[in-house]
Protein backbone atom coordinates (compact mmCIF):
# COMPACT_ATOMS: atom_id res chain seq x y z
CA UNK A 1 0.00 0.00 0.00
CA UNK A 2 1.62 4.00 -1.19
CA UNK A 3 2.32 5.97 1.96
CA UNK A 4 0.64 8.58 2.74
CA UNK A 5 1.14 11.88 4.36
CA UNK A 6 -0.19 13.02 8.03
CA UNK A 7 -4.00 13.47 7.69
CA UNK A 8 -4.74 17.35 7.09
CA UNK A 9 -8.28 16.59 5.54
CA UNK A 10 -10.32 18.13 8.77
CA UNK A 11 -8.30 21.21 8.25
CA UNK A 12 -8.55 21.67 4.35
CA UNK A 13 -11.89 20.12 3.62
CA UNK A 14 -13.63 22.86 5.82
CA UNK A 15 -11.99 25.67 4.28
CA UNK A 16 -12.75 25.09 1.01
CA UNK A 17 -16.30 24.47 -1.50
CA UNK A 18 -17.89 20.91 -1.90
CA UNK A 19 -17.29 21.52 -5.36
CA UNK A 20 -13.51 22.68 -4.94
CA UNK A 21 -13.12 19.20 -2.42
CA UNK A 22 -14.21 16.98 -5.73
CA UNK A 23 -11.73 18.43 -7.48
CA UNK A 24 -9.29 17.95 -5.19
CA UNK A 25 -10.41 14.10 -4.81
CA UNK A 26 -9.90 13.43 -8.94
CA UNK A 27 -6.84 15.23 -9.31
CA UNK A 28 -5.05 13.46 -6.08
CA UNK A 29 -6.75 10.24 -7.70
CA UNK A 30 -4.94 10.85 -11.27
CA UNK A 31 -2.18 11.61 -8.98
CA UNK A 32 -2.09 8.24 -7.91
CA UNK A 33 -2.98 6.55 -10.77
CA UNK A 34 -0.27 7.88 -12.44
CA UNK A 35 2.02 6.59 -10.12
CA UNK A 36 0.47 3.28 -10.61
CA UNK A 37 0.93 3.37 -14.16
CA UNK A 38 4.82 4.06 -13.61
CA UNK A 39 4.28 7.60 -15.50
CA UNK A 40 5.66 9.23 -12.91
CA UNK A 41 9.35 11.08 -12.87
CA UNK A 42 10.30 10.96 -8.62
CA UNK A 43 8.90 14.73 -7.78
CA UNK A 44 8.76 15.74 -11.29
CA UNK A 45 5.88 16.77 -13.62
CA UNK A 46 2.82 17.94 -12.82
CA UNK A 47 -1.27 18.00 -13.19
CA UNK A 48 -3.21 21.00 -12.21
CA UNK A 49 -6.66 21.68 -12.00
CA UNK A 50 -8.28 24.66 -12.01
CA UNK A 51 -10.45 25.27 -9.19
CA UNK A 52 -14.26 25.70 -9.70
CA UNK A 53 -16.03 28.70 -9.53
CA UNK A 54 -13.75 30.97 -11.18
CA UNK A 55 -10.47 31.51 -13.64
CA UNK A 56 -7.86 32.93 -10.89
CA UNK A 57 -7.02 29.72 -8.81
CA UNK A 58 -5.53 26.31 -9.47
CA UNK A 59 -4.88 23.07 -7.85
CA UNK A 60 -0.89 21.54 -8.21
CA UNK A 61 1.38 18.70 -6.41
CA UNK A 62 3.25 19.74 -3.44
CA UNK A 63 7.10 20.16 -4.27
CA UNK A 64 8.88 17.44 -2.64
CA UNK A 65 6.23 14.91 -2.66
CA UNK A 66 5.97 11.41 -4.61
CA UNK A 67 2.50 11.43 -6.77
CA UNK A 68 2.07 7.90 -4.48
CA UNK A 69 1.99 10.24 -1.68
CA UNK A 70 -0.58 12.49 -2.97
CA UNK A 71 -3.52 13.49 -1.09
CA UNK A 72 -6.64 15.95 -1.75
CA UNK A 73 -5.78 17.85 1.15
CA UNK A 74 -2.15 18.58 0.26
CA UNK A 75 -2.58 19.95 -3.17
CA UNK A 76 -1.71 23.82 -3.25
CA UNK A 77 -3.89 26.12 -4.41
CA UNK A 78 -2.04 28.72 -6.56
CA UNK A 79 -2.59 31.99 -8.90
CA UNK A 80 -1.73 32.47 -12.35
CA UNK A 81 1.66 33.79 -11.00
CA UNK A 82 2.37 30.58 -8.87
CA UNK A 83 1.38 32.60 -5.44
CA UNK A 84 0.10 30.41 -3.07
CA UNK A 85 -3.32 31.57 -2.26
CA UNK A 86 -4.31 28.92 0.95
CA UNK A 87 -2.01 28.23 4.06
CA UNK A 88 0.02 25.13 3.34
CA UNK A 89 3.56 23.57 4.39
CA UNK A 90 4.21 23.11 1.19
CA UNK A 91 6.01 24.89 -1.71
CA UNK A 92 5.56 24.15 -6.03
CA UNK A 93 8.05 23.47 -8.47
CA UNK A 94 8.34 27.20 -10.47
CA UNK A 95 9.46 25.49 -13.95
CA UNK A 96 6.33 22.61 -13.52
CA UNK A 97 4.20 25.48 -12.77
CA UNK A 98 5.17 27.85 -15.68
CA UNK A 99 3.93 25.35 -18.73
CA UNK A 100 0.68 24.66 -16.43
CA UNK A 101 -0.33 28.66 -15.72
CA UNK A 102 0.22 29.44 -19.63
CA UNK A 103 -2.30 26.78 -20.43
CA UNK A 104 -4.75 27.37 -17.91
CA UNK A 105 -4.57 31.27 -19.06
CA UNK A 106 -4.99 31.15 -22.02
CA UNK A 107 -8.08 28.45 -22.52
CA UNK A 108 -11.15 29.06 -20.69
CA UNK A 109 -11.52 25.37 -21.32
CA UNK A 110 -8.28 24.44 -19.55
CA UNK A 111 -10.06 22.53 -16.36
CA UNK A 112 -7.09 20.33 -15.80
CA UNK A 113 -3.39 20.04 -17.87
CA UNK A 114 -1.65 16.87 -17.55
CA UNK A 115 2.02 16.91 -18.33
CA UNK A 116 4.38 13.49 -17.78
CA UNK A 117 7.83 12.83 -18.80
CA UNK A 118 7.52 9.10 -19.74
CA UNK A 119 10.23 7.34 -21.41
CA UNK A 120 7.49 6.54 -24.12
CA UNK A 121 6.42 9.85 -25.26
CA UNK A 122 10.32 11.41 -24.45
CA UNK A 123 11.15 8.84 -26.80
CA UNK A 124 8.72 10.23 -29.87
CA UNK A 125 9.06 13.21 -28.84
CA UNK A 126 12.35 13.04 -29.87
CA UNK A 127 11.42 11.32 -33.36
CA UNK A 128 11.57 13.89 -36.06
CA UNK A 129 8.36 12.66 -37.77
CA UNK A 130 6.61 12.70 -34.37
CA UNK A 131 3.53 10.80 -33.75
CA UNK A 132 3.08 8.37 -35.99
CA UNK A 133 -0.76 7.26 -37.52
CA UNK A 134 0.18 3.46 -37.19
CA UNK A 135 -2.21 2.08 -34.96
CA UNK A 136 -6.04 2.15 -33.89
CA UNK A 137 -4.82 4.23 -30.58
CA UNK A 138 -2.86 6.43 -32.28
CA UNK A 139 -5.45 8.09 -34.31
CA UNK A 140 -7.17 10.24 -31.70
CA UNK A 141 -4.39 12.00 -30.34
CA UNK A 142 -3.17 12.68 -34.32
CA UNK A 143 -6.13 14.32 -35.21
CA UNK A 144 -6.14 16.82 -32.22
CA UNK A 145 -2.19 17.19 -31.88
CA UNK A 146 0.56 19.89 -31.79
CA UNK A 147 3.81 20.28 -31.10
CA UNK A 148 5.93 22.71 -29.43
CA UNK A 149 9.78 22.80 -29.87
CA UNK A 150 12.11 22.60 -26.68
CA UNK A 151 13.69 25.52 -25.43
CA UNK A 152 15.02 24.74 -21.85
CA UNK A 153 14.45 24.31 -18.44
CA UNK A 154 10.35 26.00 -18.47
CA UNK A 155 11.70 28.91 -16.25
CA UNK A 156 11.73 31.77 -18.99
CA UNK A 157 8.04 33.38 -19.03
CA UNK A 158 9.07 34.41 -22.73
CA UNK A 159 8.37 30.39 -23.28
CA UNK A 160 4.87 31.12 -22.36
CA UNK A 161 3.05 32.73 -25.76
CA UNK A 162 5.19 30.13 -28.09
CA UNK A 163 3.68 27.02 -25.59
CA UNK A 164 0.21 28.71 -26.45
CA UNK A 165 0.21 29.83 -29.93
CA UNK A 166 1.85 26.20 -31.02
CA UNK A 167 -0.97 24.08 -29.03
CA UNK A 168 -3.92 26.41 -30.06
CA UNK A 169 -7.09 24.36 -29.57
CA UNK A 170 -5.65 21.02 -29.33
CA UNK A 171 -5.89 18.78 -26.81
CA UNK A 172 -2.32 16.70 -26.88
CA UNK A 173 0.85 18.75 -27.25
CA UNK A 174 4.12 16.85 -27.55
CA UNK A 175 6.76 18.90 -26.08
CA UNK A 176 9.84 17.97 -28.55
CA UNK A 177 13.23 16.41 -26.38
CA UNK A 178 10.84 16.90 -23.20
CA UNK A 179 7.53 14.94 -22.95
CA UNK A 180 4.21 14.72 -23.37
CA UNK A 181 0.72 16.92 -22.57
CA UNK A 182 -3.19 17.03 -22.73
CA UNK A 183 -5.65 19.07 -21.88
CA UNK A 184 -9.18 18.55 -21.23
CA UNK A 185 -12.01 20.41 -19.26
CA UNK A 186 -12.15 17.90 -16.23
CA UNK A 187 -9.22 15.80 -14.68
CA UNK A 188 -11.26 12.79 -16.22
CA UNK A 189 -10.42 13.95 -19.89
CA UNK A 190 -7.32 15.33 -19.34
CA UNK A 191 -6.16 11.82 -18.07
CA UNK A 192 -8.35 9.25 -20.41
CA UNK A 193 -6.36 12.00 -23.57
CA UNK A 194 -2.97 10.90 -21.76
CA UNK A 195 -3.77 7.82 -21.88
CA UNK A 196 -4.25 7.03 -25.18
CA UNK A 197 -1.66 9.10 -26.15
CA UNK A 198 0.79 7.02 -23.60
CA UNK A 199 -0.03 4.02 -25.29
CA UNK A 200 -0.07 5.32 -29.15
CA UNK A 201 3.55 6.19 -28.01
CA UNK A 202 4.75 2.99 -26.47
CA UNK A 203 3.04 1.04 -29.59
CA UNK A 204 4.86 3.31 -31.47
CA UNK A 205 8.21 2.78 -29.94
CA UNK A 206 7.45 -1.30 -29.93
CA UNK A 207 6.39 -1.29 -33.78
CA UNK A 208 9.58 0.52 -34.44
CA UNK A 209 11.40 -1.86 -32.49
CA UNK A 210 10.16 -4.79 -34.85
CA UNK A 211 12.83 -3.31 -37.84
CA UNK A 212 9.92 -3.66 -40.70
CA UNK A 213 7.98 -1.39 -42.79
CA UNK A 214 5.53 0.19 -41.15
CA UNK A 215 1.65 0.84 -42.34
CA UNK A 216 0.38 4.44 -41.73
CA UNK A 217 -3.49 4.92 -41.59
CA UNK A 218 -4.89 6.74 -44.23
CA UNK A 219 -5.79 10.61 -43.82
CA UNK A 220 -8.93 10.51 -44.59
CA UNK A 221 -9.64 8.17 -41.49
CA UNK A 222 -7.15 10.01 -39.44
CA UNK A 223 -9.34 13.10 -40.00
CA UNK A 224 -12.63 11.12 -39.26
CA UNK A 225 -11.45 9.75 -36.29
CA UNK A 226 -12.87 12.24 -33.72
CA UNK A 227 -16.89 11.90 -34.45
CA UNK A 228 -15.89 7.94 -33.94
CA UNK A 229 -14.16 9.07 -30.93
CA UNK A 230 -17.68 10.16 -29.28
CA UNK A 231 -19.60 7.22 -30.17
CA UNK A 232 -16.55 5.02 -28.18
CA UNK A 233 -17.52 6.71 -25.07
CA UNK A 234 -21.38 6.87 -25.71
CA UNK A 235 -20.71 10.81 -25.98
CA UNK A 236 -19.36 11.22 -22.20
CA UNK A 237 -15.52 11.51 -23.27
CA UNK A 238 -13.75 10.32 -20.07
CA UNK A 239 -16.40 10.90 -17.53
CA UNK A 240 -17.43 7.56 -18.96
CA UNK A 241 -14.25 5.35 -17.34
CA UNK A 242 -13.65 7.77 -14.86
CA UNK A 243 -15.89 5.97 -12.37
CA UNK A 244 -14.18 2.84 -12.75
CA UNK A 245 -10.75 4.31 -12.10
CA UNK A 246 -11.48 6.06 -8.81
CA UNK A 247 -12.58 2.42 -8.20
CA UNK A 248 -9.59 1.07 -9.15
CA UNK A 249 -7.64 4.27 -7.12
CA UNK A 250 -9.52 3.30 -4.18
CA UNK A 251 -8.17 -0.32 -4.46
CA UNK A 252 -4.46 0.79 -4.54
CA UNK A 253 -4.74 2.99 -1.63
CA UNK A 254 -8.14 5.01 -0.30
CA UNK A 255 -5.93 7.60 1.14
CA UNK A 256 -5.63 9.80 -1.37
CA UNK A 257 -9.41 11.02 -0.20
CA UNK A 258 -7.50 12.42 2.42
Amino acid sequence: MAASIPNERASVREQVTAEEWQVRVDLAAAYRLVAANGWDDLIFTHISARVPGGHEHFLVNPYGLLFEEITASSLVKVDLEGHVAMDTPYAINPAGFTIHSAVHEAREDAGCVMHLHTNAGIAVSAQADGLLPISQTALFPASDLAYHDYEGVALNADEKVRLVADLGAHSFLILRNHGTLTVGRTVAEAYLAMHVLQRACEIQIQAQAGGGKLIRVADPIVEGIQAQASKVTLGQGGALAWPALLRKAERLDPGFRD
